[in-house]
């Protein structure tokens, strides 16, 4: 039975020689990751903000109901 073939599924790849054309690459893709980075920290600070308020508001009550989860229980 002959080997079948298969044709290249990926022509599209280029490998450069010179190897300095890798660096429009290499620079966007930096850029991306700073920005990617500082939206993760800017996003873990306002849910900060937002669970310090929450707990301001809302911590009293959430205490009082667990209290009263433990004094039903027992």
């Amino acid at each position: 039975m002959p080997l079948i073939q298969f044709p290249i599924l990926m022509p599209f790849l280029y490998f450069p020689n010179d190897k300095t054309e890798y660096l429009p690459a290499i620079l966007t893709m930096i850029a991306f990751l700073i920005v990617a980075i500082l939206a993760f920290i800017l996003i873990k600070r306002i849910s900060k903000k937002q669970e310090e308020k929450f707990n301001e508001e809302y911590g009293s009550i959430i205490q009082e109901n667990k209290e009263k989860d433990q004094t039903n229980k027992n």
